[in-house]
C-alpha cells in the first residue's frame, strides 16, 4: 500500500490557510508545505519577529499576523482582521509547563491549547469555508476533563495531567464541533490530528530535568517535524478525509510514520462530557458559536 507523503498534497492554489504557532516546529513545517502546494498561508504567531524569520524561509504567498492564544483580547483582534479562510489549523500549544495562568486567568495549558483555539474557531467560523483541523496528542489518553476544576484552582497542579486534559479537550472539541456542524447541515468539516513523537521545541519548556531527557529522546527516537506534520497536512488537504476523523502516524504506538485514520480513548467519545465542556468553554471565553 502506498504511503501518503507531502508530495501527495493536492494543488492548493487559490485557497487560504491559517496556521497557529507557525513560526517553528510542526506549525512551520505545515505552513511551508502548504505554501509550496500553492496556498496562501497566514502564519498566526505570538512572536512577530520569529514569525517573520520563519516566513522568510518559505516559498509562495505567506503573511505573518500576531496572535497570542493566551490572551482573548489578542484572539478577538486577530479574528477581526480575517475576512475569509478555507482551512483553519489549530496547531499552536504548550506542553507540561510549570503552573501559570493566561491573561484571562485560565491555567496556561487548557487556556492556550483549548480555550484559545475554541474562541478563535468560534469567531472565525462564519468565514471558514473548508475545514477546521485541531491538533491533539497521544497524551489525550492520559487526560481527564474535570468540569468542576478545569483551571486547576482546587486540585494540586500536575503539569502532565494538565497537558493530558488539554489535549483531550482538543480532541473532544473537534468531535463535538463536527457533530454540531453536521446537525446544521454545514459543509465545513472538523478533523483532528496528532503528530506522534516529533522533535520540536515543544519539549523544551517543562523547566525540569525532563527537558534534558526529552532532548536526548528527540535525537534518538523522535521523527522529524516534517514527518510529524504529515497527519496535519493529510487532515487539512486530503479530499477523502471524513468529518470527525482523527489522523495520526501509522507506526507502532502511533509514535512515528505516515498518516492514517486512528482511534481514540473512550473518554474522548463521551458526548455528555463534550457537550458540557462546550458550554463551559463558551461561558469562560464569552464566545458563542453561530
Amino acid at each position: 500500500m502506498t504511503k501518503w507523503t507531502a508530495a501527495d498534497i493536492p494543488d492548493q492554489t487559490g485557497r487560504t490557510f491559517i496556521v497557529t504557532g507557525a513560526n517553528s516546529g510542526l506549525g512551520a513545517s505545515t505552513a511551508r508545505r502548504l505554501a509550496r502546494a500553492g496556498a496562501s498561508v497566514v502564519l498566526a504567531c505570538r512572536n512577530l519577529a520569529k514569525g517573520e524569520a520563519a516566513a522568510a524561509t518559505m516559498p509562495g504567498e505567506v503573511e505573518v499576523r500576531q496572535l497570542n492564544l493566551a490572551d482573548l483580547a489578542s484572539v478577538r483582534a486577530f479574528a477581526e482582521g480575517v475576512e475569509h479562510v478555507d482551512v483553519l489549523v489549530n496547531n499552536a500549544g504548550v506542553m507540561a509547563v510549570p503552573k501559570n495562568t493566561t491573561a484571562d486567568g485560565f491555567e496556561m495549558q487548557i487556556g492556550t491549547n483549548h480555550l484559545g483555539h475554541f474562541a478563535l474557531t468560534g469567531l472565525l467560523l462564519p468565514v471558514i469555508t473548508g475545514r477546521v483541523v485541531t491538533l491533539s496528542s497521544g497524551a489525550h489518553r492520559l487526560g481527564k476533563i474535570d468540569l468542576e476544576d478545569l483551571n486547576w484552582t482546587r486540585r494540586r497542579y500536575s503539569a502532565w495531567a494538565a497537558y493530558g486534559q488539554a489535549k483531550l479537550a482538543n480532541l473532544m472539541f473537534s468531535y463535538e464541533l463536527q457533530r454540531r456542524l453536521a446537525a446544521n447541515d454545514s459543509t465545513v468539516l472538523a478533523v483532528a490530528a496528532h503528530p506522534g513523537y516529533a522533535a520540536t521545541g515543544l519539549q523544551a519548556h517543562t523547566e525540569s530535568v525532563l527537558d534534558h531527557v526529552m532532548a536526548v529522546g528527540n535525537r534518538l527516537l523522535a521523527q522529524s517535524a516534517d514527518m510529524g506534520a504529515l497527519p496535519t497536512l493529510y487532515a487539512a488537504t486530503c479530499p477523502d478525509v471524513p468529518g470527525g476523523a482523527f489522523v495520526g502516524p501509522d507506526g507502532p504506538g502511533e509514535l512515528r510514520g505516515h498518516p492514517r485514520l486512528v482511534g481514540s480513548s473512550k473518554a474522548s467519545k463521551d458526548e455528555t462530557v463534550a457537550a458540557a465542556l462546550w458550554t463551559l468553554s463558551q461561558d469562560l471565553t464569552g464566545v458563542a458559536y453561530p
